[in-house]
């Protein structure tokens, strides 16, 4: 058996998988906001779960990631930020605990057994509130050395105008213009209301043919494949899986492809562009699978 638990700001989901990824077991609780608080409740959850379908491995879904000395940063629940997590829930659970970032959590569950499963190099999205990424070779994922492998959207807008320079949005990691910054929900829904005076929620931007609204959204899917360009011409991955709120936005799979191709080094034809199968089950999912089979 295996457990991953999607550590989130609001709510804690874990599910326990059996061989061959079949869900036996799922829990979602309210995440508790202080450190000492989280190690118990995620401990707890483990517990429970092997009281309804036997022991198994751990892994664990975070929004940050771990320093090289096991300390958690970049994490937006800032209560974890400088806590050495994994060891002190290794500690109360007395085994070994698998950490990584939701984001490459998302691309381990989609490369297992999801949208790119067999593929070799996949480059997970998730573009929502945010936007991040995870890359896995081989079915590892790739953390690097300081573990922000795959963090795209903390990459400067490629190509800028004149207009997107001047304009260039601040972004909350202290930097102008990442992608984040431009192409992200609420990032989408600014800049919209900027241009036109009206505000809109992304689901209206994306679903509307009103002549504004779908300006808009030739501007957002253009940054998104300058952005997906750079990362294509650097990881050239099989296939592309994108996940989070604007992934829902039909429009992407096709618009998309050609125009990473376009703005990417000579690729020859469109990048493979797929929708997530397990949407906002991939982090928990992908938790599981930090320890393969």
């Amino acid at each position: 058996m295996r457990f991953g638990i999607d550590l989130g700001g609001t709510k804690t989901e874990i599910v326990a998988l059996a061989p061959g990824g079949v869900e036996r077991w799922r829990k979602r609780v309210t995440t508790v906001r202080n450190y000492d608080g989280t190690v118990k409740s995620l401990a707890e959850l483990v517990r429970e779960g092997e009281t309804q379908v036997g022991a198994g491995t751990v892994g664990i879904a975070i929004p940050g990631c771990e320093t090289p000395q096991g300390l958690i940063k970049n994490a937006n629940s800032t209560w974890l930020i400088g806590n050495p997590l994994r060891r002190d829930l290794e500690a109360v659970l007395g085994r070994p605990v698998r950490l990584a970032n939701d984001a490459n959590c998302f691309a381990l569950s989609e490369a297992s057994d999801g949208a790119a499963a067999g593929a070799s190099v996949v480059f997970g999205v998730i573009a929502g509130t945010g936007v991040g990424g995870g890359v896995v070779v081989h079915g590892k994922v790739l953390e690097g050395a300081h573990g922000v492998c795959g963090e795209w959207g903390h990459i400067p807008l490629p190509s800028p105008s004149p207009h997107e320079v001047a304009h260039a949005p601040d972004c909350y990691c202290g930097k102008r213009g990442c992608m984040e910054s431009w192409c992200s929900g609420p990032a989408l829904q600014a800049e919209f209301k900027r241009v036109t005076g009206r505000a809109a929620s992304t689901e209206e931007i994306a679903g509307s043919d009103d002549i504004e609204e779908r300006a808009a959204m030739d501007r957002l899917t253009d940054r998104l494949a300058r952005g997906l360009a750079t990362v294509t011409n650097i990881l050239n991955p099989d296939v592309i899986v994108l996940g989070g709120g604007l992934s829902n936005i039909a429009r992407l799979y096709t618009d998309l492809p050609p125009l990473v191709e376009k703005y990417a080094f000579t690729l020859g034809a469109p990048p493979k562009i797929v929708k997530n199968k397990h949407g906002d089950s991939s982090g928990v999912r992908g938790a599981a699978w930090l320890w393969p089979e």
